[in-house]
């Protein structure tokens, strides 16, 4: 019997003005969204901008606390933001099961002293507004350096926008910091891998067994050699991962984590990060390290896991191998163009021709990716000259 998801909530529709490298942007989105573009287009802050919602609603976060964890509001706000220079951040989020739809909207700026200050918050469930801000929060202007979104006192009506945006997970993993685990500082779970291991302590035994077995039969496929993956402690107590590689002893070899290859330990984290959550994923590349092979299958591990949990990924690359799975609409490739006046975001279907080409068997990436292609890049084989 296939799996039925009780809420298959996900961003159905994304909104920036003046947000880092974007002046407008208002994309629909779909359960998969592929963001590609050139260097420096702005991949990372826009998955950044969902982050953004993510700190808001989280234990610890807040209006104040992500804002100035991002440089404070000169640092978020796109340099090329004219007369209207409010920061503004809205979604759509939709419930595919229940068909359901709320809307949320955050505006900010600052005032003449550089201080936070809330222009507008507003929150509508199927059309009808259920929060417009600021009413009475002008006689006390201190109110309006928080959202409603982040004080549980208030946000009882749309505590479903608030657990959403809690729940979206982002990774990036840097191998390094997963095989120096004296770097985690104790500050919860670190999307960059210096507390990868103690997110794996962390999980109930039961249910981290089941999943090291699950990932351990994948990472065979991907790595012939590996024959089995266990979680441990050291001696002094602290989590390792170890491998046992077959070769001519008929024991084998274990590896721990520090001896694994880079893109054993990102295929490892991304397996992982995919059984971990039910949320919105973000991730940026995953296809560093990995083996083209590899890589051309992930887009069909994320629709299998959609299947499976109806769990939205967003995801920025720059690899024809992993567009080129046949199962990517163009309406899931989201193309990022650097222009003067900032980034502009369009869905691929957009592109002139493109369901002409994809119809008649030219491949995905050979439709989008020439249109992220820097002007003159071939100059740069004229470095060193």
């Amino acid at each position: 019997m296939a799996f039925s998801p009780k809420r298959a909530l996900r961003f159905s529709n994304l909104r920036l003005e003046n947000w880092r490298n974007f002046v407008r942007v208002d994309v629909a989105m779909q359960g998969r969204a592929f963001l590609v573009g050139p260097n420096a287009a702005g991949k990372s802050n826009f998955l950044d901008s969902l982050r953004f919602l993510h700190d808001l609603a989280r234990d610890g976060g807040g209006l104040q606390e992500s804002v100035t964890r991002r440089g404070g509001v000169s640092k978020v706000r796109c340099l090329a933001a004219r007369r209207n220079s409010n920061v503004t951040i809205a979604v759509t989020i939709a419930d595919e099961i229940s068909l359901e739809e709320w809307d949320y909207s955050i505006s900010f700026s600052q005032d003449k002293q550089r201080r936070l200050h809330l222009k507008r918050e507003i929150v509508k469930r199927d059309g009808i507004v259920v929060l417009d801000r600021p009413d009475d929060d002008r006689e006390d202007p201190e109110r309006l350096r928080e959202t409603h979104l982040e004080q549980v006192n208030v946000n009882r009506q749309f505590r479903a926008v608030a657990e959403h945006f809690r729940s979206v997970q982002y990774l990036h993993l840097v191998p390094q910091l997963v095989r120096e685990p004296e770097r985690f500082l104790g500050k919860g779970s670190d999307p960059f891998g210096s507390d990868f291991l103690e997110q794996v302590a962390r999980t109930p035994e039961r249910t981290r067994g089941s999943r090291l077995r699950r990932i351990g039969e994948a990472l065979k496929i991907a790595i012939p050699q590996l024959s089995e993956l266990q979680f441990s402690r050291d001696d002094v107590g602290r989590p390792r991962l170890r491998g046992r590689y077959e070769h001519w002893r008929r024991q084998g070899a274990w590896q721990s984590e520090e001896q694994f290859p880079d893109g054993t330990l990102r295929l490892l984290a991304l397996l992982w990060v995919i059984l971990d959550g039910s949320g919105p994923l973000l991730l940026e590349e995953p296809e560093q390290s990995l083996h083209p092979d590899v890589v051309r299958f992930l887009p069909s591990m994320f629709a299998n896991m959609q299947r499976r949990t109806g769990r939205q990924v967003i995801l920025s690359s720059h690899s024809a191998d992993l567009l080129r799975d046949e199962g990517i609409g163009l309406d899931e490739v989201l193309l990022l163009n650097p222009t003067a006046e900032g980034t502009r975001v369009e869905v691929a279907t957009t592109v002139s021709q493109a369901r002409e080409l994809l119809q008649g068997g030219v491949p995905l990436p050979d439709i989008v990716l020439p249109h992220t292609r820097p002007r003159s890049i071939q100059q740069l084989a004229l470095f060193g000259d």
